[in-house]
């Protein structure tokens, strides 16, 4: 899991948080809001303090989401950055090829593990 940054057209800040699987590399998750209280996130378990490595497949993630649409695109309201993020996440699970999983997608890869 990790949090990003970006801003709306009109230059309010949001914060995005992306949960990923680290065996298939599934986006399990993106939450984008204004600001994200302890609350929304306690559930999941943090990374053990000075193991950074541990967070590298979310790092991939967010440059991933950052170049391939996050940059790309200015929007005005926090509903369409979450309304774009949520059919992102589904073509990213389901139809875009990973490469670090030998071309298949997260949920073929999962598929392949059961």
């Amino acid at each position: 899991m990790d949090f990003m940054h970006d801003q709306l057209s009109d230059g309010r800040c949001i914060r995005l948080f992306n949960v990923i699987d680290d065996f298939n590399r599934e986006a399990l998750g993106m939450d984008v809001d204004f600001s994200l209280p302890s609350e929304r996130v306690i559930r999941i378990k943090y990374i053990q303090p000075g193991n950074p490595q541990q967070n590298a497949y979310v790092e991939r993630f967010n440059r991933t989401v950052r170049y391939e649409w996050l940059a790309q695109y200015l929007f005005d309201t926090v509903g369409e950055v979450q309304n774009f993020a949520t059919q992102w996440l589904w073509n990213y699970n389901h139809e875009r090829p990973n490469m670090a999983l030998g071309g298949f997608t997260p949920k073929q890869r999962l598929t392949m593990a059961a």
